[in-house]
């Protein structure tokens, strides 16, 4: 009787066993199975900023300041810099504000614009371990070596707008109705600086590059930010027989797109694309790839390969040239496609080589 009661007991512990091990089993095999993810590699700028100071022309310039912010949130987004921005009011926010960004931790500041260059000497003199860099600023002799000039050939795009709006006023005048048989056109510029005259003395040169009899007309507003004067003197070239606009004027310009516009005749852009502001209107844009040329000096800092002096950007480079023609593709001849497309070939074989200045054009 004894032994039978042991059998019994040693039965019963066995079947528990094997119901809690059945059991764990099944607790095992319900249990989900946790996959840990890998963390995304570190984008190379990670913890870095890379700032701004515009103009006073501001952001929603559809020019070269937003063009610059362009080039930091692509590196924002590419490399991982944090873009920052300040906008400048008046021309003695300057300093400050890029001393300001310097203070704050950025680590390479860029000025936009000409009329920031003895500002941004100044505060990258006063900030020695900051980098900073300046579109359309060259790198003087006594610039201090953390700051980097970003400058362009801005008469070789000039060139080949000149070249479009030269022939499309007289030879293929017929081919859009905001053309005329006046064989005139117009420049709007900002205020007679180096990169402005380099615009307008390239538009002119190609202009009678192919059209030696064209009238150019030109006025200059003195001011980038005034809207209201720059459709004033659009409106008066257009009054004169003017039937392609073309500015190198900032805000300004943006007046004498919208002259173009109500008047029903045709505009060019300048620095960046901006054939969205008024697409019925800008039939190209004598462009420089401000977007690309601010991304690669920030890429430069992340690489550790920046360098103080001047980086020309040029037709080599296809740094420099005209947009698309978006809504006019059809408008354009292929004869003034092919007539760009070898002014192009001929800039960069050394065949052509753009005047810089109205002396060279008899003006």
């Amino acid at each position: 009787m004894k032994k039978t009661r042991i059998i019994g007991l040693l039965l019963i512990v066995l079947i528990a066993t094997f119901a809690l091990s059945c059991s764990k089993e099944e607790e095992a095999a319900e249990a989900p199975v946790v996959v840990e993810k890998e963390a995304a590699p570190a984008l190379p700028g990670e913890g870095m900023i890379a700032a701004m100071a515009t103009d006073v022309g501001g952001l929603g310039d559809k020019s070269f300041n937003d063009g610059a912010y362009g080039g930091l949130k692509l590196a924002e987004e590419k490399l991982g810099s944090e873009a920052r921005v300040v906008q400048s009011k008046q021309q003695t926010d300057y300093v400050p504000n890029l001393s300001g960004l310097a203070e704050d931790g950025a680590d390479v500041v860029f000025a936009v614009g000409f009329l920031m260059d003895q500002a941004v000497n100044e505060a990258a003199a006063n900030n020695p371990d900051t980098l900073f860099a300046g579109i359309d600023i060259w790198a003087g002799d006594a610039s201090p070596d953390n700051f980097m000039g970003i400058v362009f050939n801005e008469h070789e795009a000039g060139y080949l707008a000149g070249i479009v709006a030269g022939l499309m006023t007289k030879e293929y005048a017929s081919a859009s109705d905001k053309l005329n048989d006046e064989n005139k056109i117009g420049v709007v510029l900002g205020m007679f600086i180096p990169p402005v005259e380099k615009y307008e003395v390239g538009f002119i040169a190609g202009a009678r590059s192919v059209n030696p009899d064209i009238e150019v007309l030109s006025a200059t507003a003195g001011d980038f930010v005034d809207q209201a004067k720059g459709k004033e003197l659009a409106l008066a070239m257009i009054e004169q027989g003017a039937d392609i606009i073309f500015h190198a004027a900032g805000l300004t310009g943006l007046g004498a797109i919208n002259a173009c516009k109500e008047e029903g005749v045709l505009a060019i852009g300048v620095d960046v694309d901006q054939n969205a502001t008024a697409p019925d209107t800008i039939i190209t844009s004598a462009e420089k790839k401000i977007v690309q040329a601010t991304y690669l000096a920030v890429e430069s800092v992340v690489n550790g390969t920046f360098k103080g002096g001047t980086r020309v950007f040029d037709i080599n480079d296809d740094a420099v040239g005209i947009s698309p023609f978006h809504s006019f593709d059809s408008v354009v001849p292929q004869a003034v496609k092919d007539a760009v497309n070898a002014a192009v070939a001929d800039m960069k074989a050394g065949k052509i080589s753009v005047p810089t200045t109205r002396a060279e054009i008899g003006l």
